[in-house]
């Protein structure tokens, strides 16, 4: 099988395929700092046997986060508890990663102004963001090299810049959102620019042997929003920047999905092929089967298994007792569960 091959990008090597994406737990407070729940939440993920765990989207400043408790990375003395969160994923033997984050116009943070590309509302019930000017804009993207070196300092493997499902980076890149008409706005190279600002800013403070990846939704879903031509577009603008692409869709405003079962995975698929980089598909992936499936069709490099790895932490390990040749290893502490010893 492939899913339990390792994986290998910059100096990091994943055990295997199996990828936790980023999932807010709405678990912290004002502080933004972690508590017990984030501690047994990821470090039971990563005893689990899953490769890669990253940790949800965490705030580079207090006023984009997306409600008032989740995790932020925008002070030192945040700094210690995500170190422990990497302490317990390190110790599971999965490589410890996590999403930069600012929610733009769907921020729900009760702290500082609402900010966006353009004065235009999420939807009829929310507030209009303030139109980002260049210091707003130099300000964001210094935050999130600043997150960087927190999360340098923390001791992550890898860093993902969340540039999908509405916030702030996707509001920059669909036409949906962004309205502007200067050196942001407009064109598809005008509309990435603060895309590839926070990604240059990033790099200059993340080694060279780590990985930096980026999530993007692939379709807005709605009529001259993104879909999947534009962001094949996108990605070739930014493919020398970043390491991974993390596709996803959706977000960015209202709009009719149909989810089923893998229904993301064709972006993946797409982006892969066009732009010749690695990518990880995500969306209702929910058996071994259709994961495993994904991977040898080619599709996608890694796979991420949110609901699932919700539902059981230990769904990695769990899959060898139907295939019990699968190299995924079981803590030893484990063995009796499995036959093992």
């Amino acid at each position: 099988m492939m899913i339990d091959q390792p994986f290998t990008v910059r100096s990091l090597t994943l055990r295997n395929r199996i990828v936790m994406p980023p999932m807010c737990m709405f678990s912290s407070d004002a502080t933004g700092e972690v508590r017990d729940f984030h501690r047994l939440h990821y470090g039971a993920r990563a005893m689990g046997g899953t490769g890669l765990v990253i940790e949800e989207a965490t705030a580079v400043t207090p006023e984009g986060r997306i409600s008032d408790r989740d995790l932020g990375i925008w002070d030192d003395a945040q700094i210690p508890g995500l170190a422990e969160l990497v302490r317990l994923i390190h110790g599971g033997g999965a490589a410890a990663g996590i999403q930069l984050a600012h929610a733009g116009r769907k921020s729900g943070s009760a702290t500082g102004p609402l900010l966006g590309p353009s004065a235009v509302a999420f939807d009829e019930k929310s507030r209009i963001p303030i139109e980002m000017d260049p210091t707003d804009i130099d300000r964001v993207t210094a935050a999130f090299r600043d997150g960087a070196i927190r999360a340098l300092a923390a001791g992550f493997d890898l860093v993902e810049v969340h540039a999908a499902h509405g916030y702030l980076l996707h509001e920059f890149l669909s036409l949906v959102s962004n309205h502007r008409t200067d050196g942001y706005g407009g064109s598809t190279e005008h509309r990435a620019r603060l895309l590839l600002e926070v990604l240059d800013a990033i790099r200059s403070v993340w080694p060279e042997d780590k990985p930096i990846q980026v999530r993007l939704s692939a379709s807005d879903y709605l009529e001259g929003g993104l879909d999947i031509e534009e962001t094949i577009r996108i990605v070739r603008l930014i493919r020398d920047k970043a390491d991974l692409f993390h596709i996803s869709s959706g977000g960015v405003a209202p709009a009719p999905i149909r989810a089923y079962p893998g229904y993301q995975t064709g972006f993946a698929a797409a982006v892969r092929t066009a732009c010749g980089v690695p990518t990880i598909a995500v969306g209702l992936i929910t058996s071994l089967e259709q994961a495993e499936e994904t991977l040898s069709a080619g599709r996608a490099d890694l796979v991420a298994l949110g609901r699932e790895l919700l539902r059981d932490p230990y769904w990695p390990v769990r899959q060898k007792l139907r295939y019990p040749d699968l190299a995924i290893p079981v803590p030893e502490s484990y063995g009796r569960g499995f036959h093992i010893g």
